[in-house]
């Protein structure tokens, strides 16, 4: 008898593969699932026929019409010029930049980059360059009748050289002076909308990010690699990996902090006017190094309490490669997997873009043509971002049930010579029998995660206010359904492994994981302590060192608004890609523990009902329980052996 779970009294017969004779489950789910999806297509219907997400880039002249782009089909009624072709004209430039609110603009094909004292140099500099910077209606030989305005149809002049910036013609020479005029003119820069500056820092890097996740997809392919065949020595080179990427990565992003700094002590001391996007940068790596500082003092104290556990780590790993040699093509499944979040990911931030465009046109008091946001728009923003939650969490559990239920048909099979293909059969019962399941587990983890980001919104929203009270609850609340939600998904992909074994629904399995986990529990400690933080640390050291190609990769980039941001969320790709490879072994170890103690329910050890398991994870499993039990009694024991007081 090993003792691990259930009832044993009831004769139970013997398990030769997961029930096959199964019907499909959480139908319901499944159905609100679908009919949910079918919301989330008009949406992106609405988005794209009312939007323009290259107006995000390129912004848009006085008439409407976005630049560098064929906005034929966007006339709008009693504004002559709307509806202009502006291909090739990728810049905004202002009739009068000394007063950029008030001036009308145009698209022009490059910024002047000489001083344009009369409009007679307005008329040669158009006619050598090809770039008119009268409005579109007024034939270049024709400029020499007109004068300059605010309003058009031809520039003021003087025109001072410019140069682009947030893809407006700025004269550089007025920025670089702390004049009324420079401070209108950054106002205005600094008036775009910051949401809009960071859809267009995504869409201006989009490239790069997708290169830099494909390095992350390299870089968690070898550590997989590493540890299938070099298991005692990776666990090491992992512990070694993760310390001296955390406090290389901690020193680089101080050195970025006072990189930036410096610069902007720089234009401070000489009086230039800042950008928000200097300052916010600022900002934003000073907390980064703060809070990669904190985490790497974290990772070595944890580092110095368990070192003498890490043995325990390298029986684990070698059981799970058993598994895995068997099946190879476990290794493939992340690949998959991270191939359909990117491309999720792609679409919702490509309708986002639509979304957040998807504005009204109407003409104010100038008769310029003015974007005002759509009173429905953001009541899609929410739905559109449950999407992006539960749709996530639906690709996620999907890979964990295939996995799952390949483990669980490796593990009951006797002879596993004639196993077969188990991963094709875990995608057919996926398929055919549990989508509703895993429907139903992704719109739990939505159920706990979106109220925690709506939390954590408000928690900045309310940073100024005086009732402290307020916020230690805030913060509480915050705290509370994190963790929640890492229980939630532990218990989630446990309830899939009895999915994949019983063909039961989600919460009768989630049940039955449950009690089996609260049974084992020192089973539990003993191998989810040190493998699954091991593993934590392959992750991290994937996304460190893919992070420090990209701040090396976007810090030469002059056209980025919040560089920091692309950063940050290629650290989150990274992170999310080297989850899906390396978890794979521990959704593998998982599944093994919840078949191992399923073994023990239903098989006694007996010659007529033999255990499945093979002895080394028995002798695994029972070492480890030992070990725990002998270090408690010792501790047990130092309490009574006390000293008496002299």
């Amino acid at each position: 008898m090993c003792g691990c779970c259930g009832d044993k009294s009831e004769e139970k017969a013997d398990l030769t593969h997961p029930v096959k004779s199964r019907g499909c489950t959480d139908i319901l789910v499944l159905l609100v699932f679908i009919l949910f999806w079918v919301g989330m297509i008009v949406i992106a219907a609405f988005g794209i026929v009312n939007g323009d997400a290259f107006r995000l880039v390129f912004g848009y002249d006085s008439f409407g019409n976005t630049c560098d782009s064929d906005n034929s089909d966007k006339k709008i009624e009693n504004i002559s010029l709307s509806g202009y072709n502006t291909k090739g004209r990728k810049y905004v430039f202002f009739m009068d930049v000394t007063d950029p609110f008030r001036s009308r603009s145009i698209c022009v094909n490059r910024c002047p980059d000489r001083d344009l004292l009369n409009m007679a140099d307005v008329q040669l500099y158009s006619t050598q360059t090809g770039s008119n910077l009268c409005e579109y209606n007024i034939p270049v030989e024709e400029y020499n009748k007109y004068t300059g305005s605010v309003k058009g149809p031809c520039p003021v002049t003087p025109v001072n050289a410019s140069q682009p910036l947030l893809n407006r013609c700025i004269p550089f020479n007025l920025l670089s002076k702390a004049t009324a005029v420079s401070e209108k003119i950054i106002r205005f820069l600094n008036s775009n909308d910051m949401f809009q500056k960071v859809l267009s820092d995504l869409y201006a890097c989009w490239k790069e990010m997708l290169v830099l996740c494909f390095i992350a997809i390299a870089f968690s392919g070898l550590m997989v690699l590493l540890i299938r065949f070099l298991a005692a020595v990776i666990v090491w080179i992992i512990l070694a990996v993760a310390i001296l990427g955390s406090i290389a990565g901690t020193a680089f992003l101080w050195w970025t902090y006072v990189d930036v700094r410096n610069k902007v002590q720089k234009d401070e001391a000489i009086n230039m006017p800042l950008l928000d996007v200097e300052l916010n940068s600022e900002r934003a790596f000073l907390v980064y190094s703060i809070v990669a500082t904190v985490l790497t003092v974290i990772l070595l104290l944890i580092i110095l309490v368990m070192r003498k556990r890490i043995g325990l780590v390298v029986a684990l790993f070698k059981e799970a490669g058993k598994c895995i040699a068997s099946m190879p093509c476990l290794l493939v499944q992340p690949i998959w997997t991270f191939i359909m979040l990117l491309g999720f990911f792609m679409y919702w931030v490509i309708v986002l873009a639509f979304l957040s465009t998807s504005e009204k046109r109407t003409v104010n008091a100038d008769g310029y043509v003015e974007y005002v946001e759509h009173e429905t728009v953001s009541y899609m923003w929410w739905y559109h971002l449950v999407g992006l939650i539960w749709t996530s969490e639906f690709i996620i559990a999907c890979q964990q049930l295939v996995v799952c239920g390949s483990v669980a048909t490796w593990y009951f099979t006797r002879d596993r010579s004639q196993l077969g293909c188990p991963i094709v059969d875990a995608i057919k019962l996926l398929i055919c029998h549990h989508l509703g399941s895993v429907a139903f587990g992704a719109f739990i983890i939505t159920l706990v995660k979106l109220p925690r980001m709506i939390l954590m919104w408000l928690e900045r929203k309310l940073k100024d206010s005086e009732n402290q009270c307020a916020k230690y609850c805030m913060k509480c609340c915050i705290c509370c359904l994190w963790c929640l939600e890492k229980c939630l998904k532990y218990l989630n992909q446990n309830a899939y492994t009895i999915i994949a074994i019983e063909g039961t629904s989600f919460c009768k399995s989630a049940a039955k994981s449950f009690t089996t986990l609260v049974s084992n529990a020192l089973r539990v400690a003993a191998i989810n302590s040190v493998g699954d933080f091991v593993l934590f640390l392959g992750k991290i050291g994937v996304m460190a060192a893919t992070a420090a190609v990209g701040l090396l990769w976007f810090k030469s980039r002059s056209d980025l608004h919040y560089y920091a941001i692309p950063v940050l969320l290629v650290c989150v790709f990274s992170y999310l890609i080297a989850s899906s490879c390396l978890s794979t072994y521990e959704m593998v170890i998982d599944a093994m523990l919840l078949c191992f103690c399923h073994d023990c329910d239903i098989n006694d050890g007996t010659p007529e009902r033999p255990y499945f398991a093979g002895e080394s994870l028995q002798d695994f499993v029972d070492g480890a329980t030992k070990e725990l039990n002998t270090m408690r009694l010792s501790n047990v024991a130092g309490e009574e052996a006390e000293p008496a007081e002299v």
